[in-house]
């Protein structure tokens, strides 16, 4: 299965977001763009991208700083972008967390190889690999096992089972489902994500294995791994 990267992109420029955006969606990502700092901070805690784009001259807020507020609610690759170039402001976003930096102008390829660039560090880092009791999701590699067996999840059982390993122990409702899975607020019909969630038991339980995901009926679905010990 090959993954489709979720890429959250922080920019004001509608113009240059609407560029990024067509150009990164056209290479198989994900993207959602939002105008400001605060919605931006909003969208990283629910919609738990893979890169943060982000520009740092927001309406709202401005400078390496926000590499700070970022990196406190996420741990995706962060790649700043911004018309200051000095070796001052470079510095000071990689000490608060930034991963990458790019200055205005930018050639779209450019921006990309970045992207491609940070996700390929990340891949080797512990935010890569969710664990739960004997369940592994390998998100760089697409892969989802439990003990020594592949589960063999398509696509949006990957997505739904990685958002709720996400969020080990508590409830994920049908709305932030919607939003990490889907990428949109309103999401699949109720029976549709029953339908899924069921034949993620059936892969997981195979073999005699304990449930571990939980309804809450009318509410969503919880992950816990110490439930079915």
């Amino acid at each position: 299965m090959t993954i489709k990267w979720k890429v959250a992109l922080v920019e004001d420029d509608r113009r240059l977001a609407r560029a990024v955006a067509t150009g990164l969606g056209e290479e198989g990502y994900t993207v959602r763009a939002v105008e400001s700092a605060g919605r931006g901070l909003e969208l990283v805690r629910h919609w738990n991208p893979d890169v943060v784009l982000l520009d740092l001259m927001l309406p709202d807020n401005e400078g390496p700083e926000l590499f700070e507020a970022f990196r406190a609610e996420t741990d995706a690759a962060l790649v700043g972008i911004s018309a200051r170039s000095s070796v001052s402001d470079r510095i000071a976003g990689l000490k608060l967390g930034a991963d990458d930096y790019v200055t205005k102008p930018f050639a779209l390829e450019e921006l990309m190889a970045r992207v491609e660039a940070v996700i390929r560090r990340h891949r080797g880092k512990g935010g890569s690999r969710l664990a739960g009791g004997d369940v592994v999701v390998d998100l760089s590699e697409g892969r989802a096992t439990r003990g020594d067996r592949e589960l063999g999840l398509t696509g949006i059982e990957f997505r739904i089972l990685a958002a709720l390993m996400r969020s080990s122990g508590q409830l994920v409702t049908y709305a932030q489902l919607a939003e990490a899975v889907w990428a949109v607020t309103t999401g699949p019909e109720s029976n549709s994500l029953e339908v899924h969630i069921s034949r993620i038991r059936q892969k997981l339980e195979q073999d005699g294995g304990s449930r571990l995901i939980q309804t809450v009926r009318g509410l969503g679905y919880r992950f816990s791994a110490e439930q079915g010990q």
